[in-house]
């Protein structure tokens, strides 16, 4: 059984949801010298899980759901950035003796009450099927209009700059699958405030069905 005295080994975009037992600053690993990281302990069906990450800090400030102690919640990996970390070697008194810096990659986590993936699963349904009542899902779902808006846009794009019919077709299968699948691992959803305009200006734009294809750009 996995204890909380190791990290926890999770794939990316594998989500792991546990009762909230334990988070907060702490020697990474609780080892005495090591540089200050944040945990995260899990009460899993198969034990307690430790993660670490000084990005969890943030992903639990931020959530959405506002998880607490005790709460049933869910822990994605959604991404990494690039960062420069400072290696220090200390001695037996602690003090720092030799340090180098490195480059490094920071994982980017979502940490929220297991209620918002399942939303968000509801939610990367609708943008996924294709046949769906755009204006319906939208009144049903006003946290997507921004979605649809960019879906719009691609649609637009294709008309304009694709004229085969099959790589029209794939282009925005994949558009689709991308930010269904952003939207399933719980990443934020795009402001409407700053695509409005652009949506604006491009409300005239043909559709794939109303216009005469242009030559491609592949």
């Amino acid at each position: 059984m996995p204890s909380g005295s190791g990290p926890a080994r999770t794939r990316g975009g594998q989500l792991l949801v546990g009762r909230l037992t334990e988070h907060g600053r702490a020697p990474y690993q609780f080892r005495s010298g090591e540089d200050l990281s944040y945990y995260v302990k899990l009460l899993t069906s198969r034990g307690e899980r430790t993660l670490w990450g000084k990005d969890l800090e943030r992903a639990i400030s931020a959530s959405e759901t506002r998880p607490k102690v005790g709460d049933l919640v869910g822990a994605r990996r959604v991404g990494r950035r690039a960062v420069t970390i400072t290696a220090r070697q200390r001695d037996a008194e602690g003090r720092v003796v030799r340090q180098e810096e490195h480059h490094a990659h920071r994982t980017r986590w979502v940490v929220e009450k297991v209620q918002f993936f399942a939303e968000r699963v509801r939610l990367a349904r609708q943008v996924r099927d294709e046949q769906a009542d755009v204006r319906e899902s939208v009144r049903a779902h006003p946290e997507l209009k921004a979605t649809f808006l960019s879906l719009r846009a691609a649609e637009a794009f294709a008309a304009q700059r694709i004229a085969d019919p099959n790589d029209r077709a794939r282009f925005l299968d994949l558009v689709r699958s991308a930010m269904a699948g952003s939207i399933q691992k719980g990443e934020p959803l795009p402001s409407v405030r700053m695509r409005d305009q652009r949506a604006r200006s491009e409300a005239k734009a043909p559709t794939v069905s109303t216009r005469k294809r242009e030559e491609p750009t592949r």
